[in-house]
């Protein structure tokens, strides 16, 4: 009699699992949704012959609270001539063990600085889940956005360390990345895709990218779906601008002081940089 039960709860556990896969499967992107205000304007870059780069709806959001906030968007040219560094900013979640964000940014001469970061695109009232986010729940977003906008949310609202390193990429290879990033998000714009926790997520895009201008440079590792240690594995593929262990490095791109005193600072991006 124990065996027929178990039998039959096999295979309605199966039977249920194969409904849930065949529902996901049927799901598909689409950038046509009640978004969250944040998240529901795509950035879209046009390039010229000349190395000019206008990039639309850049970021701005001006954060009360975590839930009050004003969003604002403004469209601004680049010259991919200027552009001088990259950085890699590595976001700990409190209390998520091997969880994090990673996002790149830019420095251009002139003091200027623009992020981007690849996220979970969510629909209004919906929170972060990575648990979702393993079901084509999500779709991908590339949030193109001033630094000012990346870094207080999570750090002075969320309270999750961050840490900024500039990268070891020489100028043309910071230019290349940049470029590459900004077409990955003008084919998002185009066509959608679903974010996925695991295999389509923040630094996994950002891993895929660097192996585009440099191939082969970041072989698979689990720390790109587990992103928590990003920086020590940059750090071992001599990826991090510093001669520091790192967990000397750590201590010293942690911004987190730095980003709440000078919040309101028209130079926050320097001054996050200890300038």
């Amino acid at each position: 009699m124990f065996a027929f039960i178990f039998k039959i709860a096999s295979l309605i556990v199966v039977a249920a699992v194969l409904f849930f896969v065949a529902m996901i499967s049927k799901r598909r992107p689409s950038n046509d949704r009640d978004w969250s205000l944040d998240q529901a304007v795509l950035p879209y870059a046009e390039f010229t012959d000349d190395g000019k780069i206008l990039i639309k709806n850049v970021r701005h959001v001006c954060y009360k609270t975590t839930t009050d906030y004003i969003v604002r968007y403004y469209d601004r040219e680049y010259d991919i001539n200027k552009l001088k560094k990259a950085w890699f900013f590595l976001v700990h979640f409190t209390g998520y063990k091997g969880a994090a964000h990673a996002f790149v940014s830019f420095e251009f001469e002139d003091d200027l600085f623009v992020s981007i970061s690849v996220e979970q695109r969510r629909q209004k009232g919906e929170p972060f889940s990575a648990v979702k986010g393993c079901f084509r729940y999500f779709e991908l977003i590339y949030v193109i956005a001033d630094e000012r906008d990346s870094v207080i949310l999570r750090a002075n609202h969320h309270k999750n360390n961050i840490f900024l390193y500039p990268l070891k990429l020489s100028k043309e290879k910071s230019q290349e990345l940049f470029r590459d990033m900004l077409k990955r998000a003008n084919a998002l714009s185009q066509t959608p895709e679903f974010y996925h926790s695991l295999a389509n997520a923040c630094f996994g895009n950002i891993v895929n990218h660097i192996n585009a201008i440099l191939p082969g440079k970041m072989p698979f590792d689990y720390r790109i779906v587990l992103p928590e240690n990003a920086d020590r594995y940059a750090h071992a593929l001599d990826l991090l601008e510093t001669d520091l262990p790192i967990s000397e490095a750590r201590k010293k791109h942690l911004i987190n002081p730095l980003a709440e005193k000078y919040a309101n600072d028209p130079e926050f991006s320097l001054r996050i940089r200890g300038r």
